[in-house]
């Protein structure tokens, strides 16, 4: 009874602080849990999503240019009063002249452009007037009531053709990116969960390995007193209570700082207390190779990164290789006019107008500068195409290994448990056998550090399995136990995507 007493105190002494603590605010966190606050509250996935949120809007804007335009250029007003250099015929010279005049402008357009032949099609209506003031001061208003007109570069660099083709894929790999880094932030999350898990076993161990020195030392002393063991092993046994007392305390401080990365990546309150539920042995589930390459190609942000890589080269090849040639640019346009000293006459019997003008532009002598831009470009394009092939084939041996390690993780786990298993069981025996003189402190000793050992490597087991096994829908994208794609699971409307 004395025995029981003791070891009560020193439990109480060193636990109840914590316990006392831990009472006052705790949370209970299972791995599911964990893994979705830190993708819902996490300071990294707030990121991602306003990263994703800005490629949303990149691509509804490349839409909004697809559509018809209204804008409405205007100079309200503009008044002058200086004075301007003007000609005199008359006396064949250029003199400074008094001017005081008032200006205002208004254009209404509605453009429209065509991704086939990079043109702009427009249709507009324009009003002027102009106040003249001074000895001969007059106001005339200008009008054109409709225009319709066409703008072309005939052999020029079509940007609307390559931002149909680029934009999609960008806005495709902004989808892909988001999932692909909440995965990632998943995978952070094991990896805090399972360091607290460890910490809270290595701490329970130690708490209760403090527990048993203390009894095997008290049992120690009484075997001692009438020569069961030697004065060797007493000591030995008051030295591994002395190291238990060390690994508790190191334990406690391990606890905290794991416990503290865990609530700072969650973006929880860090003075609570957290305890782990560590989730049951997970169901088997089978990932071929084959069938997670397919998903990857199809699914992964990686091959629509490369895939943009080389369309924007190829963009840029393209743009030299034009810009290298002449070019010629096409405008006309077919509307009415008319001037008059009044609004209404401004808008009576106009005049018919009709403008068409042609530009070129021949590169005559530039020593080189243009076929080298083109010839650097060229190589720019093979060696985006290369790395691209590259990171292909980086991505696919990832799949295998990862599809590989994860098989082998989930055999692991059963080991590990069952080592788990026998490792208590033969320590409890061992220590029974201890206790009535048939096994040494040596024995004893061993059986203890293989009961921790296995405790270790069942919960590493577990972490290596769940960061494996989210790592194969990180970069396949791709929930193999409800075969869907992530892409069709997720809500996008919490990522502040408009429903």
């Amino acid at each position: 009874m004395k025995q029981l007493i003791v070891i009560y105190l020193i439990c109480a002494a060193v636990f109840l602080p914590y316990r006392g603590h831990a009472q006052k605010k705790v949370i209970e966190l299972d791995l599911e849990t964990a893994v979705k606050l830190a993708n819902d509250s996490s300071l990294s996935a707030f990121r991602m999503k306003n990263s994703y949120m800005a490629g949303y809007w990149e691509y509804r804007s490349f839409k909004a240019r697809r559509l018809p335009s209204l804008t409405l250029y205007m100079t309200p007003l503009s008044y002058n009063r200086d004075y301007t250099r003007r000609y005199d015929s008359q006396q064949n010279i250029d003199m400074y002249r008094r001017q005081q005049s008032l200006y205002s402008y208004g254009n209404l357009a509605v453009q429209q452009n065509f991704d086939l032949t990079g043109g702009t099609f427009f249709i507009d209506s324009e009003l002027g007037y102009i106040r003249n003031f001074g000895d001969r001061s007059y106001s005339q208003f200008t009008s054109v009531p409709v225009r319709v007109g066409y703008r072309q570069e005939l052999f020029g660099y079509n940007a609307f053709k390559w931002e149909k083709k680029i934009a999609p894929v960008k806005y495709e790999k902004a989808r892909k990116e988001l999932l692909y880094q909440l995965e990632q932030t998943a995978e952070t999350a094991i990896g805090y969960f399972f360091e607290l898990a460890m910490a809270q076993a290595e701490y329970d161990l130690a708490l209760e390995n403090l527990a048993n020195s203390d009894t095997l030392y008290i049992i120690g002393v009484e075997k001692h007193k009438i020569a069961s063991i030697g004065q060797a092993d007493l000591l030995t046994l008051k030295l591994d209570r002395v190291n238990a007392q060390n690994s508790l305390q190191n334990a406690e401080i391990n606890l905290k700082r794991s416990m503290f990365a865990l609530a700072a990546y969650l973006n929880i309150d860090k003075n609570r207390t957290i305890t782990l539920k560590l989730p049951d042995y997970p169901e088997d589930v089978l990932v071929a190779v084959d069938e997670a390459l397919l998903f990857a190609k199809e699914n992964n942000p990686g091959y629509l990164d490369s895939e943009q890589q080389v369309l924007q080269s190829e963009q840029s090849l393209e743009r030299t290789g034009i810009e290298s040639r002449f070019n010629a640019g096409v405008s006309a346009s077919i509307g009415f006019n008319q001037v008059a000293e009044s609004f209404r006459e401004a808008y009576r019997n106009p005049l018919q107008q009709d403008i068409v003008s042609l530009k070129l532009s021949v590169p005559l002598v530039d020593w080189g500068v243009r076929r080298g831009r083109y010839n650097m470009a060229k190589s720019n394009l093979n060696i985006t195409k290369l790395t691209a092939r590259e990171r292909a084939i980086q991505l696919e041996e990832d799949v295998i290994m990862t599809v590989g390690h994860f098989t082998v993780q989930q055999q692991l786990i059963r080991s590990a448990q069952e080592a788990v298993e026998l490792a208590k069981l033969a320590y409890e025996q061992t220590r029974e056998r201890f206790i009535i003189g048939k096994a040494d402190i040596n024995s004893l000793t061993l059986s203890s550090n293989r009961r921790q050992s296995a405790q270790r490597n069942y919960i590493s087991a577990l972490r290596n399995y769940w960061q494996n096994y989210f790592k194969i829908r990180r970069i396949t994208l791709y929930d193999f136990e409800r075969r869907i794609p992530l892409a069709d699971a997720f809500d996008w409307s919490m990522a502040g995507e408009p429903q």
